[in-house]
């Protein structure tokens, strides 16, 4: 179906089309006590930016070819592969970039910027076709500003804006209220199975231990007495059968902030499944990194597959998933160094 709206290329919905900057690390003042927001492309959410992850002061502003980009500029990553390229998000105040994020100032007379931001999003497979490069491929600022997207009548694009955000808060309110809920798992925990502060725990004997007194009736053990450690593996990159399938297939890319993980940036096939080393793991399975990102623990909410550089745990028995997904995120540092010992009652 063709679009029943004029098609205008990016730079003629937009005042300015341009890239960030990085100033230079060895100058400490560019960056130490800064308050200037300066946001780099993993933070990109396809939504609105929180708070960044690093500042820059005013005398990088001054000094480098570092730019403030106003409210409701649009942003896009330019380089990367997976989930990287083309990742979106819109400044809520004045902040500066990277030069691997390219800044779109939308023209507020041609375009509304939340539409814009809509527009790019539906389209954004398209321009990922477009781009180049091997192992990771970037997008170019040329190719980028002739990039052609719908263009209604302002009034039309307001209206489009305004019911897909509305949808948007919903979601990011939700997910909030999740974020809180598993911190409040995880401060649960920590209370009972590492501070010993659990219901009646006044009436238990302390008793001494390899690693400092426990409650009498618990021991020592090694990991690997209560959960086996499992592997993935990848089917072949290069035969066409094996990948996008209905698979989800876990890499240390979708590694989620939260516990559960649904999504998965890349999927396999019945096929491509009994071609590599991974099982189809089911939900509850507890899926930790081990290359690249590493240490981040998630919960698939659905079967999914997984990479060599991920293992699985799966609990013997009598020993529940969700409690060893919570005690492996408290042993993760242990974990990162192959000796780990937990307590058990």
């Amino acid at each position: 179906m063709t679009s029943a709206f004029q098609e205008l290329p990016i730079e003629r919905l937009c005042k300015r089309v341009t890239t960030g900057a990085t100033p230079l690390r060895s100058r400490k003042d560019y960056f130490e006590s800064g308050s200037i927001d300066w946001y780099k492309t993993g933070e990109l959410k396809d939504w609105y930016l929180g708070p960044a992850a690093e500042h820059i002061t005013e005398l990088a502003l001054e000094e480098t070819s570092a730019k403030l980009f106003p409210a409701n500029t649009v942003l896009m990553a330019m380089y990367g592969d997976g989930r990287t390229i083309t990742s979106l998000g819109i400044l809520r105040a004045s902040a500066a970039t990277n030069q691997a994020c390219c800044a779109m100032l939308v023209d507020e007379e041609r375009c509304d910027a939340r539409y814009f931001f809509y527009a790019l999003k539906s389209r954004r497979h398209l321009l990922l076709q477009l781009a180049s490069g091997g192992a990771q491929r970037n997008l170019s600022g040329r190719l980028i500003k002739e990039f052609a997207l719908p263009a209604p009548p302002l009034p039309v694009q307001r209206q489009i804006a305004s019911i897909l955000s509305t949808y948007d808060e919903l979601i990011e309110n939700s997910q909030r209220r999740i974020k809180i809920l598993e911190e409040m798992a995880r401060a649960l925990y920590r209370e009972w199975f590492v501070h010993f502060r659990f219901p009646g725990h006044e009436k238990l004997q302390r008793v001494a231990s390899l690693l400092g007194e426990i409650p009498k009736g618990w021991e020592i053990v090694a990991f690997t007495e209560i959960a086996d450690v499992l592997s993935g593996g990848t089917p072949k990159t290069d035969v066409a059968e094996y990948w996008d399938g209905e698979i989800p297939f876990f890499t240390p890319r979708d590694a989620p902030d939260c516990f559960y993980v649904q999504y998965t940036d890349k999927q396999i096939t019945e096929l491509g499944l009994s071609k590599c080393a991974s099982e189809l793991y089911p939900p509850d399975t507890v899926l930790i990194t081990a290359r690249g990102t590493v240490g981040k623990v998630a919960l698939p909410s659905v079967p999914m597959a997984m990479n060599q550089s991920c293992y699985a745990l799966r609990g013997r028995p009598g020993i529940p998933q969700r409690f060893l997904f919570l005690m492996t995120l408290q042993q993760v540092d242990y974990l990162k160094t192959g000796s780990v010992e937990i307590q058990v009652g």
